[in-house]
């Protein structure tokens, strides 16, 4: 009775035990770095391994910069000086009467008219009276000055005239985004340019080193890095009437998953990073589970860079590339720290082969457990 008791035991434990050996139902990050390798040399399946070298990190790197076409790099200033529709102007006038006589525009005893504001209507003109409709638009306040002298000249002897803009409307920007105060802002002579407008609108209000810079000019958009702004001045392009300027935060990222301190979507912090820094931004690998042999990363890649690591020049469609890296290789450091990461990339990195092991122990010591005790109860 106890012999056969033992038995099924026995056998219970030898069923558990090579279930677990099996790996069916072990708890683990995700596929091992042999399950990825022999995935890859099926020729039926979409993708490519290809180990992590200096010439590799070379031919994979691609340049990350932005910068304005030269429609936006040769367009003349916005003319400042210019009137135009919606904007704010005031008219003051001088008549040269006795101080007992009236004027056209003063009363007795009064040296000055003053037509404290009047607005450009959209077509450009303006009333005066005595006058009558005038083109504003177009014209400089000195030249609008002598247009109402030349209508005044007949109705008023030697009539003085001053023509102040108040308002400016019709030169305007938009400044949206990660500014300190964003809005509407006129184009006056001190902004404008790019840099200008920006301090005019509060500052950028995110890091330099992640700060993008969109100009939009009616059908034509280009971005640029505000750290290329300060350091080429020729992206300090000059503005125009209507610009768009939208100031962001860059919205690169990459996926970190497997055996690491954390396992999460991470934004860029810089312009470039390298695999070494995306580790690193992550917490690292997991000293007692990361597998140092087993690190991957996942890209689809275009077509001229698929060629090239590849070296297959019969590529003809974006390629699903995975690259390895294999930190315990002579130079492997330096080799992770050339090899840049990008925008979507997902990098995974393996269990080391022991931690399998461990977790078989650790399923089946409970099992083992247990049978012991069945055992010194049937012994009993």
């Amino acid at each position: 009775m106890r012999a056969s008791g033992s038995r099924r035991i026995a056998g219970l434990i030898g069923l558990a035990g090579l279930v677990v050996l099996t790996g069916c139902g072990l708890p683990r990050t995700g596929p091992s770095e042999s399950e990825i390798r022999a995935q890859g040399d099926e020729t039926t399946l979409p993708f490519e391994i290809v180990p992590v070298t200096d010439a590799v990190a070379r031919l994979s790197t691609r340049d990350e910069g932005m910068r304005f076409q030269e429609a936006f790099r040769r367009s003349p200033p916005q003319n400042v000086n210019l009137i135009g529709p919606g904007d704010s102007i005031a008219v003051t006038v001088w008549e040269n009467v006795g101080p007992s006589n009236v004027g056209v525009l003063t009363a007795v005893g009064q040296k000055f008219a003053l037509l404290q504001e009047t607005q450009v209507d959209q077509d450009g003109f303006i009333f005066m009276p005595y006058v009558g409709r005038l083109r504003a638009a177009g014209n400089s306040p000195e030249a609008l000055r002598r247009m109402i002298a030349e209508g005044l000249k007949d109705q008023t002897p030697d009539p003085q005239v001053e023509v102040r803009r108040l308002q400016t409307r019709s030169a305007t920007v938009s400044v949206i985004g990660s500014v300190a105060t964003p809005g509407i802002l006129p184009i006056e002579a001190a902004t404008r340019r790019l840099l200008p407008m920006l301090s005019r609108a509060g500052g950028v209000t995110v890091e330099p080193e992640v700060a993008i810079v969109t100009l939009r000019r009616g059908r034509l958009s280009g971005r640029v890095w505000l750290q290329d702004i300060y350091d080429h001045p020729e992206f300090n392009v000059p503005l125009r009437a209507h610009d768009q300027i939208i100031v962001e935060r860059d919205r690169r990222a990459f996926t970190a998953l497997g055996a690491l301190g954390s396992q999460r979507r991470v934004a860029f912090p810089s312009r470039d990073i390298n695999a070494l820094e995306a580790l690193g931004l992550v917490g690292g690998l997991n000293t007692q589970i990361s597998n140092p042999t087993g690190i991957f990363v996942f890209r689809t890649e275009p077509v001229e860079v698929a060629r090239a690591v590849i070296a297959d020049k019969d590529i003809v469609e974006p390629q699903r590339v995975v690259y390895t890296i294999d930190l315990t290789r002579p130079g492997g450091l330096f080799t992770a720290k050339s090899f840049g990461i990008r925008d979507g990339d997902v990098i995974y990195v393996t269990e080391a082969p022991l931690v399998r092991w461990l977790k078989v122990l650790q399923a089946v010591a409970p099992v083992v457990n247990f049978a012991n005790s069945a055992t010194n109860l049937t012994n009993l």
